[in-house]
């Protein structure tokens, strides 16, 4: 995709402290929202014998049993490994017991797989974290735990999911907004606002639980110094002491007069297994003192590891109480935690977050697409997390460590080499509270539009030795690292070395060299042991796009062979043209890097050939103008696989278009690959037009998979309205398959895709995606993008309806703004003032307290726009903001003119 031409934002506080954190190492990042919403059901925490991570940690288990691998709570920060943990706990009196973290039903309880059953937000965020603001939303009745968990359980998959807003807990606004705002004097000196607003019409009692605690690392690394934490209050001033050998001491200050309640953070054995507790303060002890009323649950010493700081408020009608606190390192003698400065700090912050997103806003835009920019941008900044896994431990505390002789069966064995520690952005802390590949490199599109060093450090992160496989392989996600996800890491890393060159005047070599020899590796990986045939055409399993398929396309299938992918094929096909551009970035300085350059353009033409050719063995079908995957079973038989899909359609984005500087720049290499596309006219033939004679606008070259006729006709299809065009984006199935589904039958078998425009009907890869209809932010971006870039070697010569038999002619450039218009529909406001994302929840779109508050979800309903699924996956869906800010600043004519250069400088 083209990044906009923007100037660089003004040298705004936010953006000094990014300076000084890249250039002097200022550690502005070293606190932040880095604690999960879920760590409970998570692989990580799977100690069972069937692998099943959701029933073996359960939710309830939760508030008494001492995590292994991480921390979660409500609006939660934490230093950057780890170790000290600020979350907030609730109680109105009624619930069972304290909010403490988020709720959901996992995949067996919900009739859509796992999901959670709370409102939350992620209002704002500065990159470096300077500001940051969260929104809680507490009912003051009980918590529905049993409703929810009930009623789901009975419904079925046709069924929609009862959700927190149908108990009727909201009725008549008898609820708590709890908002969280963080502000930093300094990197270690965080300043904490806590505003409980009463939206009902009486008086209602919240008990506020501001709690801090160590990560018990003491019971699983016994050679770890216990930390400790105590009461250090003075006369005029209640105090938390926390003391670690590493991190140092830190206090947290509490104004008022709170009372604190100190235990451990440890596992409440008798509670949950019968057997004696270590200590008799235990991880659930603050719940059992607060909502059971047992005193003798927390230490009268008030010393422990974990300690909470206990407010009793009484909220009038509609009416807010602040409450405030201060962490930092900084010693009780120190200057005064509340006095003038506090205030003026916290106003400070927000004054700077609002300078710093108006300086990477597009002008032009409304506030309400300026209000969704924003809040995708601090949901991707919210949605770091510190994720912990020494495969090779756990591996042999489950006795499967393939290194030892005594070996079990466990997930990730061959892993054992990966150890992750680090902050990373994460697709969505509850529901995936764990990195995916894929999603990571699309996470670092839209990071980079504020923050470009952490989104390079995330692109390099999974490619380092403690995360890539000896074979090459990037590991996917912790549910099976060895599944296979696109591989777009090349398109990203030379998105973000192209972006930064513009911001910063500057070509990172270094960082290109770099992950330009990972990506080797992994292209190599992707070669060996994705062709099993060697004919250039590529299988990878469901490759992100779960249920698309007839079959499940990760499992054996039932007609025995495999399954050859149009879109694992465009993929490598992409892949190649990505690995081309960078090898001859680095051969523009250095030609050592020609032959590379020459290999991966070799490559490029010859999956071209094996994908384009005509007949039974190629993937293109002349009588449909369509691209499907073809079925070799083992007699040697092939069969398409005629199905209307995002497969069909992610050839086009295999383009990438060649600027007539950058032939310039490498005139031998250039010369060398014409030569050898004349001595081979086939493999010329089977890709797009290019070269001498056949040059585009400006004189750009294109390397395509999709020549202009197929262009067309794939075109006509994904903008039909009746097939693939939504109001809201590019559907990842056509409707055609509403009235005409795909049938396949099987000894007897039959197998059947239907167009389902919201959730899924089958529980294949859990239930809780659906890529059979609804709309997927991460592919709509590369279909626009693979538009930007047809349209720098057409210009104003190619035009095409939009929509089809519409009569309104379009260039690709008017195209591209039009699909991702309909995307940025989704989240704004329509004429009659309701947002589509929304749906038809009407406490969303109509009241003030609701309506302006955003969920970015994991995709959305092919006809009408609602979101669906993972409700906080800003992630990849995130990527709505570099849309809003490519579109707001650039105009066809400038894009065409300065071409690629000029998508990512003035």
């Amino acid at each position: 995709m083209g990044k906009t031409p923007t100037i660089e934002p003004a040298k705004v506080a936010e953006t000094l402290r990014l300076d000084e954190a890249r250039e002097n190492g200022v550690p502005w990042r070293q606190w932040g929202p880095y604690l999960s919403e879920r760590q409970w059901g998570t692989v990580r925490e799977d100690y069972s014998q069937d692998g099943n991570a959701w029933d073996y940690f359960s939710h309830d288990q939760a508030r008494s049993r001492a995590y292994h691998w991480g921390e979660d709570g409500l609006a939660g920060i934490s230093d950057d490994h780890q170790r000290l943990c600020f979350a907030l706990a609730l109680w109105n009196g009624k619930d069972p017991i304290l909010k403490e973290r988020a709720f959901g039903l996992t995949n067996s309880e919900a009739n859509h797989g796992e999901d959670v059953k709370e409102y939350y937000y992620y209002l704002d965020s500065t990159p470096t974290h300077s500001y940051m603001k969260y929104l809680y939303k507490y009912p003051q009745s009980a918590y529905p735990y049993v409703d929810l968990i009930n009623t789901n359980r009975h419904r079925s998959r046709m069924d929609p999911e009862y959700e927190l807003l149908d108990t009727g807990i909201f009725d008549e606004d008898r609820y708590f907004d709890v908002f969280v705002e963080y502000a930093k004097a300094a990197p270690t000196d965080l300043l904490i606002e806590i505003s409980v607003c009463n939206r009902g019409a009486e008086e209602s009692v919240i008990h506020v639980l501001p709690t801090l605690w160590f990560r018990n690392l003491w019971t699983w690394w016994p050679d770890e110094p216990k930390p400790s934490m105590r009461d250090a209050s003075r006369r005029n001033a209640v105090a938390i002491a926390a003391a670690d050998a590493s991190l140092g001491d830190y206090f947290l200050y509490c104004e008022g007069q709170p009372l604190l309640l100190f235990t451990e953070n440890e596992t409440n054995n008798q509670r949950l297994f019968g057997t004696a507790n270590p200590t008799p303060y235990v991880k659930d002890g603050i719940n059992d003192c607060v909502v059971a009323d047992r005193q003798n649950a927390v230490n009268p010493n008030n010393t422990g590891t974990k300690a909470a700081t206990h407010y009793q408020l009484r909220v009038g009608a509609r009416a807010t109480v602040v409450i405030r606190l201060r962490l930092n390192n900084a010693a009780p003698d120190a200057e005064e935690p509340f006095g003038a400065r506090f205030a003026q700090i916290v106003e400070a912050r927000r004054r700077e977050a609002d300078e710093f997103y108006r300086s990477i806003t597009p002008p032009g835009a409304s506030d309400d697409a300026a209000n969704v920019m924003r809040q995708a941008l601090a949901g991707m900044l919210w949605s770091k997390q510190y994720f912990f896994y020494d495969v090779d431990k756990w591996l042999d505390e489950h006795r499967a460590d393939p290194l030892l002789a005594e070996t079990g069966v466990a997930r990730n064995r061959e892993w054992f080499h990966m150890i992750s520690d680090h902050v990373i952005s994460m697709p969505d802390k509850w529901e995936y509270p764990w990195f995916a590949a894929w999603d990571l490199a699309f996470h670092t599109i839209a990071l980079s539009t504020v923050d470009i060093d952490f989104a390079k450090e995330q692109l390099n992160l999974l490619l380092v030795g403690a995360y890539q496989h000896p074979t090459g392989q990037i590991p996917a996600y912790e549910w099976n690292f060895s599944d296979v996800n696109p591989p777009v890491h090349g398109w990203a890393t030379i998105f973000l070395y192209r972006m930064e060159q513009a911001l910063r005047g500057t070509r990172d070599l270094q960082f290109l060299k770099r992950v330009f020899g990972k990506l080797t590796w992994n292209f190599g990986w992707w070669a060996n042991r994705k062709d099993s045939s060697g004919n250039n055409l590529y299988e990878g399993g469901f490759l992100g796009l779960d249920n698309i398929g007839v079959f499940d396309r990760s499992a054996p299938l039932p007609t025995g062979g495999y399954l050859e992918q149009a879109d694992g094929t465009a993929w490598m096909s992409l892949y190649s043209q990505n690995m081309l551009e960078i090898a001859v970035e680095l051969a523009s300085s250095d030609p050592a890097y020609d032959d590379l350059a020459a290999n991966f353009a070799a490559h490029f033409v010859l999956i071209a050939h094996a994908m384009n050719q005509i007949g039974a063995d190629g993937m293109w079908d002349e009588e449909d103008g369509f691209y499907y995957d073809i079925l070799r079973t083992p007699d040697g038989r092939t069969t398409r696989l005629k199905l209307h899909s995002m497969v069909g359609l992610l050839p086009l984005c295999a383009v990438t278009v060649v600027e007539k500087w950058q032939r310039e720049r490498v005139t031998k290499l250039t010369e060398h690959l014409f030569q050898r596309l004349r001595r081979m006219p086939e493999l010329a033939e089977s890709i797009h037009a290019t070269g001498p004679g056949h040059y585009g606008f400006a004189e750009r070259g294109i390397l395509a998979l999709v020549n202009e006729d197929r262009l067309r006709r794939i075109l006509s299809r994904m903008l039909d309205e009746n097939e693939f065009l939504s109001p809201y984006g590019i559907r990842a199935l056509s409707r055609y398959h509403a009235d005409h589904p795909y049938v396949f039958s099987v000894h007897g078998q039959e197998y059947r895709v239907n167009y389902l425009p919201a959730e899924s009907d089958t529980g294949m890869f859990g239930g809780n995606s659906n890529w059979r209809g609804p709309i997927w932010m991460p592919v709509n971006a590369l279909l626009i993008r693979a538009l930007m870039q047809y349209y720098l070697y057409y210009g104003d010569s190619f035009k095409i309806e939009c929509p089809t038999s519409s009569g309104n002619a379009m260039n690709l450039f008017e195209v591209a703004r039009e699909i991702a218009a309909r995307l940025t529909r989704i989240f704004l406001r329509n004429q009659a003032g309701r947002r589509p994302v929304f749906g038809g929840a009407q406490k969303f779109q109509n009241d003030p307290y609701w309506r302006d508050h955003l969920l970015f979800y994991e995709y959305f309903h092919g006809d009408n726009g609602a979101g669906i699924g993972a409700s906080h996956q800003t992630g990849w869906t995130g990527v709505v903001a570099p849309l809003i800010e490519i579109f707001g600043h650039l105009d066809a004519q400038t894009f065409l003119e300065h071409g690629r250069e000029g998508a990512f400088e003035l």
